[in-house]
C-alpha cells in the first residue's frame, strides 16, 4: 500500500497538533527535577492537551493507560507513568502525541535529572544528533532507508548501538501508518520520498548493546544489558523546501 501524500491543509492541521506536542515537551522539561514523579509529569501533559482543546493519541491506544510515555535510565520506550520518583543523575525519555482535527503529532526527547554522568550527557547528545542526521535525508527523491543509514552512522561512530525492534513510522490520520522507518540500514533502499510525505523519525540509542527486553507490564521496554538508553523523535513533512519539523513551537 502506497503512503498517503498529505495536502497543504492536512499538513497545517498536523502542524497545529505538533505545536501542542512541543508545548507538552516544554512544560514537562521545565518540571523535570529530583523528587518529581512520572505520574506528575503525565498530569502536566494532560493539562496542556486539555488547555489546547486537543486529544491524546497515547491515552487508551491499544490499552495504554496514560497520556505520555516516561522511560527512565535503561528503559528505552513505552514506560507507564506512575509512582517512580526522579532522582539526581537519572535520565528520562518523554514520548507524547496529540490529535487536532483528526490529525496527529508525535515527538520524544530525553533529558537529564540534575547533574548526570558524562556518558549519559554524551548519549543524549549523540541520539539527538542522530535524529538531526536522519531528518536531513528527508528530501524529495531520496530513498526512505537513507534516514536509518544516517541515524546508524552517527550512533555507531560514537560507540553506541541503535535499537532495531522499534522504529519510526508514517503518520497522519493515524498515529502509526505505513511504511515503517528503520533507524538502521536494513539492506534495501526503500521507497522514494515525495513532497507531502510525513514521518515520525525516532532513533532509540543504547549505551551498550542493541538488545531489548519487554517487562511484565506488557509495555515497558528496557535494554537487555541494563545500559542507558535515549530517545528523540520529531514529526517531519517532506516539502519543496526540504524537511519541515512539525513538532516545534
Amino acid at each position: 500500500m502506497a503512503q498517503v501524500i498529505r495536502k497543504p491543509d492536512e499538513i497545517a492541521k498536523m502542524r497545529r497538533a505538533g505545536r501542542v506536542v512541543a508545548e507538552i515537551h516544554e512544560a514537562t522539561k521545565a518540571a523535570i527535577k529530583p523528587g518529581v514523579t512520572t505520574a506528575e509529569l503525565d498530569q502536566i501533559a494532560r493539562h496542556v492537551i486539555a488547555k489546547r482543546g486537543a486529544r491524546s493519541n497515547f491515552l487508551n491506544y491499544r490499552g495504554f493507560p496514560a497520556t505520555i510515555c516516561t522511560s527512565p535510565n535503561d528503559m528505552i520506550v513505552h514506560g507507564i507513568p506512575g509512582p517512580y520518583r526522579l532522582a539526581e543523575g537519572d535520565i528520562i525519555s518523554i514520548d507524547c502525541g496529540a490529535i487536532v482535527e483528526g490529525y496527529h503529532g508525535d515527538a520524544a526527547y530525553t533529558a537529564g535529572v540534575g547533574k548526570i554522568s558524562p556518558e549519559a550527557t554524551r548519549l543524549i547528545a549523540v541520539t539527538e544528533q542522530s535524529l538531526s542526521a536522519g531528518i536531513a535525508q528527508m528530501t524529495a527523491g531520496t530513498r526512505l532507508h537513507e534516514i536509518g543509514r544516517a541515524v546508524q552512522k552517527v550512533a555507531e561512530a560514537a560507540g553506541f548501538s541503535v535499537v532495531e525492534e522499534y522504529v519510526g513510522h508514517a503518520i497522519g490520520t493515524e498515529m502509526h501508518e505505513q511504511p515503517q522507518v528503520p533507524n538502521y540500514w536494513p539492506g534495501t533502499p526503500g521507497p522514494i520520498l515525495k513532497v507531502g510525505h510525513v514521518f515520525a523519525i525516532e532513533p532509540m540509542v543504547n549505551a551498550g548493546r542493541p538488545d531489548t527486553k519487554l517487562l511484565d507490564d506488557g509495555w515497558s521496554v528496557v535494554t537487555a544489558d541494563g545500559s542507558l538508553s535515549a530517545h528523540f523523535e520529531h514529526t517531519i513533512a517532506v516539502t519543496d523546501a526540504g524537511p519541515e519539523i512539525l513538532t516545534l513551537l
